[in-house]
């Protein structure tokens, strides 16, 4: 039995526990004339409470900023600092809901405060629920969510702005945030 073939409205009222082995923040920047350059963030902690009224479920998360990870060993080291996230300063990055608003059974948009360099931004996230779902352990079951947003690092205090000779930016402005979330009711 799959996830997809157990989905319902929402799951039932409680507070869950993200599982950390199980979900994945990544990111996707464009680097110089439009590579797409993707990382990940391998460590996040987080809980959500599904109310019993859904528009009043509430969600905090954060990640370690020094865990993040582009495959790349040069560039994770250029962007833990003060260029681009700073991770001696600002530790993590943190994130709380403030509003959620259902489009569909399973769409909603998660409105939240963002906090990226110690700067905070409301941020949309396209928000889906993807399921429920027997969990390995047994007696336990999983939930399963996926969220996105664009932001501008700018707007968070990420202002590397190098140029090349012929004036074309290293580091593009727009990123997406992509996270997969499963985690489990808290006993």
């Amino acid at each position: 039995m799959s996830i997809t073939e157990t989905r319902t409205t929402l799951p039932k009222a409680g507070t869950y526990i993200i599982d950390p082995t199980h979900t994945e923040v990544g990111f996707v920047a464009r680097h110089l004339i439009g590579t797409k350059v993707r990382g990940r963030f391998t460590e996040a902690s987080g809980t959500f409470t599904v109310a019993e009224n859904p528009e009043e479920s509430t969600v905090e998360a954060e990640v370690k900023t020094a865990t993040i990870h582009t495959n790349q060993s040069m560039r994770d080291d250029h962007l833990r600092t003060n260029d681009f996230l700073d991770v001696e300063t600002h530790p993590t990055i943190t994130l709380k809901s403030t509003g959620l608003q259902r489009l569909t059974d399973t769409e909603w948009k998660l409105i939240a405060d963002l906090t990226i360099r110690g700067v905070t931004k409301s941020t949309v996230f396209d928000l889906e629920f993807l399921g429920q779902g027997p969990s390995m352990q047994e007696g336990k079951d999983v939930v399963a969510f996926s969220a996105n947003a664009e932001i501008d690092r700018r707007d968070f205090g990420v202002s590397f702005n190098h140029s090349l000779v012929d004036g074309s930016v290293v580091v593009g402005n727009k990123v997406k945030i992509e996270v997969e979330v499963e985690a489990t009711l808290a006993e």
